[in-house]
């Protein structure tokens, strides 16, 4: 069995974790809400269209912007469009006696 080298120290309690705020793909995000562009193409530098839409989904969904920005990937190009403002549905009332 081999030995490894460690040390051993007592603390009195554990730090908290530090969580990064926002995210480096926020701005895309941020940047196309602002624009005004109700479809937009986007490219990044040495990162696969797939992984952004994934990414940008990922922070789509933890801002609630759902309602408002759809992303997608079409022939390896990664898209933002606008979510179109769709009517209220209402419920189908039974006919009447």
């Amino acid at each position: 069995m081999s030995n490894i080298d460690f040390n051993l120290e007592p603390v009195n309690k554990k730090p908290s974790r530090r969580y990064r705020k926002g995210s480096k793909y926020d701005p895309i995000i941020d940047q196309f809400l602002t624009s005004g562009m109700d479809l937009a193409q986007i490219e990044v530098e040495d990162i696969g269209a797939n992984y952004l839409r994934a990414q940008l989904k990922k922070r789509i969904e933890a801002r609630e912007l759902e309602n408002d920005v759809l992303v997608s990937v079409v022939n390896n190009i990664s898209y933002l469009e606008r979510e179109p403002i769709r009517p209220p549905i209402y419920p189908i009332r039974p006919p009447d006696k």
